[in-house]
């Protein structure tokens, strides 16, 4: 982990708001000047402090009409089944996110299909067939109320 001084935090939260910023623009938010804006912005992605650079779509446009919470348990607690149900979570295409979480489930997933037959399939071939799965519970998004990718760069406490 690299360490972020005020400007660094200005840039982040500038990109966060807007990455398709100018340099020139984001420079001047971050009170510095375009070349030192374009070396801090380099870093910044080399470090990887930066994962990406995406637009975020409505998953309504991209097909995908239902989303569920699920949650997972696995047969047992052995470290060869978590690492399967990771490796095959990370190749299933309707799994948007995994988590894996202390307390009574496994795992949290999101799951992103486009209706309840393909709800349906999903839990077929993904969790039914899985025999390290024990038991899963779902339940269906009616509204989400708050979907946010922006972080707060909070400060790091002094020691």
């Amino acid at each position: 982990m690299i360490d972020l001084d005020p400007i660094d935090r200005r840039i982040l939260d500038q990109l966060q708001k807007n990455n398709l910023v100018t340099n020139l623009e984001l420079a001047e938010l971050a009170g510095i000047s375009p070349p030192a804006c374009l070396r801090r912005v380099r870093r910044l992605r080399e470090a990887r402090v930066i994962r990406g650079d995406v637009s975020v779509l409505d998953p309504a446009y991209a097909g995908r009409h239902m989303t569920a919470l699920v949650e997972v348990t696995l047969e047992r607690d052995r470290i060869d089944m978590v690492d399967n149900f990771k490796r095959a979570a990370l190749a299933e295409p309707a799994v948007r996110q995994c988590y894996f979480v202390t307390g009574d489930p496994d795992f949290a997933l999101v799951v992103q299909v486009p209706d309840v037959a393909a709800y349906e399939n999903f839990t077929r071939r993904f969790l039914y067939s899985n025999p390290d799965v024990a038991k899963f519970r779902t339940m269906v998004v009616l509204d989400p109320v708050k979907f946010e990718f922006r972080y707060d760069i909070l400060e790091e406490k002094a020691e």
